[in-house]
């Protein structure tokens, strides 16, 4: 299969799991079809698919990603013994792990193509994604706490792993309570890493857009944190922004 015929499939499979989208047409262009693909998986709920599905997505997945350009850990200098800055896509970054900044159903973003990386993460990783966090939620019986972290493989990221962590939610005035809770995102993290053997991680900026984190003081805390409590893993701040690459650029020196 091309990738065009290998998209045009995937879109038909999930139109056909919505009653009220199954006369949909699927659209001529490659740019509408890409759109409305995000769109069915981030819509679908956690549950199984058949083999056929998973083969012909996989395969798409990991040819988007190549065509997107990977970029591997040992292309990037660090700033400074074991720490790393790279801005980016954190899709298409090659380490042991990357974070992404969940939300307390764990299950990734349901809103149709949003912007958020939750989003990008559960659309890239594949529909297997939601499926392993909806399990993980299940055994545990709760919404997964602000500042503890959960380990799951990646599927079709070209990470081996993503650790999911939720943020604080910053209402009004920044709180003591948000900056310990925002530290403990990034030692929950660590730690757990540790515990499963993983030797890098790619923290995304944890808390702030979305969340309404202060960028700057976010950043500040994010590096006090890592600096403090790593030990042999290498660590990326990846950062989308281009005020979020200045903000730790100056704190890194």
């Amino acid at each position: 299969m091309t990738q065009s015929e290998r998209r045009a499939y995937l879109i038909r499979a999930l139109l056909a799991e919505q009653p009220g989208y199954r006369d949909l047409a699927v659209p001529q262009s490659e740019a509408e079809q890409k759109r409305l693909l995000r769109a069915l998986m981030n819509l679908r709920e956690p549950q199984e698919i058949d083999a056929a599905f998973l083969r012909v997505q996989d395969a798409y997945l990991q040819e988007e990603a190549a065509r997107k350009g990977i970029t591997a850990l040992d292309e990037l200098t660090p700033v400074e013994p074991g720490l790393y800055l790279w801005q980016g896509d954190i899709t298409t970054l090659c380490c042991d792990a990357i974070v992404n900044a969940a939300n307390s159903g764990l299950t990734g973003c349901y809103i149709p193509c949003h912007s958020c990386i939750d989003n990008a993460i559960h659309t890239y990783a594949g529909v297997q994604l939601r499926l392993a966090c909806a399990r993980l939620l299940t055994a545990q019986g709760h919404p997964e706490p602000t500042g503890t972290a959960k380990l799951t493989p990646a599927y079709n990221l070209p990470c081996r792993y993503v650790l999911h962590t939720v943020g604080p939610i910053v209402r009004g005035a920044l709180t003591e309570r948000d900056e310990e809770a925002l530290a403990s995102c990034y030692r929950a993290c660590l730690e757990l890493a540790r515990e499963n053997g993983l030797r890098s991680v790619a923290f995304c900026c944890i808390s702030t857009g979305e969340f309404h984190f202060p960028n700057r003081r976010a950043a500040e805390i994010a590096v006090q944190t890592v600096r403090a409590h790593r030990g042999e893993i290498e660590v990326i701040f990846n950062v989308f922004k281009d005020l979020d690459r200045e903000i730790y650029r100056t704190l890194l020196g």
